[in-house]
């Protein structure tokens, strides 16, 4: 399970498959150095992405 406190980098690592969710929210997270930093609440917050579904459609995708 994904959650919102986990590593981007660690998330696309574990599950490549999810680089399709990130693309569809227009999050480049893979080209993005901080990555490797940068939770994925974090993230979704600097991106205005809603946090409860971007973590919906990724968990539905890994499931």
């Amino acid at each position: 399970m994904i959650t919102k406190d986990m590593i981007i980098a660690d998330i696309i690592r574990e599950h490549p498959q999810t680089l399709q969710v990130f693309k569809r929210y227009n999050l480049d997270c893979y080209e993005c150095q901080i990555a490797d930093l940068e939770t994925l609440e974090h993230g979704a917050g600097v991106h205005k992405v809603n946090i409860d579904d971007l973590l919906a459609s990724l968990n539905s995708l890994i499931a």
